[in-house]
């Protein structure tokens, strides 16, 4: 599936489609490049789902635990762009997070690739050269 977001006056629109297309999933790896929108797009994501706290980047905190209003749901945002070895992903108990049941959505999953749960689904974000953003899943 793809999804494009012509502007960020439509990023909750393409947000609705992405959530309609989640199915039974729960574990989303999000691969693009620095600014192609990655934690925007995910904040949009939340929003959608219910979450009325403050969403920002858990690029310290490496990951930041988010619940809907709405549902009830956990919800948590991981951003592994500053992990240096595997063993900080293992002792932050990486499986606990995984393996829950509750909705993952990661940033910079290559640098965990071999961690990340087979089921787990890639989601691609490519800027265009129009400004524009392009999503796979």
């Amino acid at each position: 599936m793809e999804i494009k977001i012509q502007s960020l006056e439509n990023i909750r629109e393409a947000a609705r489609q992405f959530i309609a297309a989640m199915g039974e999933s729960s574990v989303f790896a999000f691969y693009g490049k620095m600014g192609a929108g990655k934690t925007t797009f995910i904040k949009a994501l939340c929003e959608e789902l219910g979450v009325s706290d403050v969403i920002s980047s858990p690029t310290f905190a490496i990951v930041n635990e988010y619940r809907s209003d709405e549902t009830g749901e956990l919800i948590y945002h991981f951003d592994f762009y500053r992990i240096k070895k595997l063993s900080e992903v293992y002792d932050m108990g990486y499986e606990d997070y995984f393996y829950s049941g509750a909705l993952c959505f990661i940033e910079w999953p290559e640098l965990v690739e071999e961690l990340l749960p087979g089921d787990a689904v890639k989601v691609t974000i490519e800027e265009q050269e129009d400004g524009s953003r392009v999503i796979k899943l």
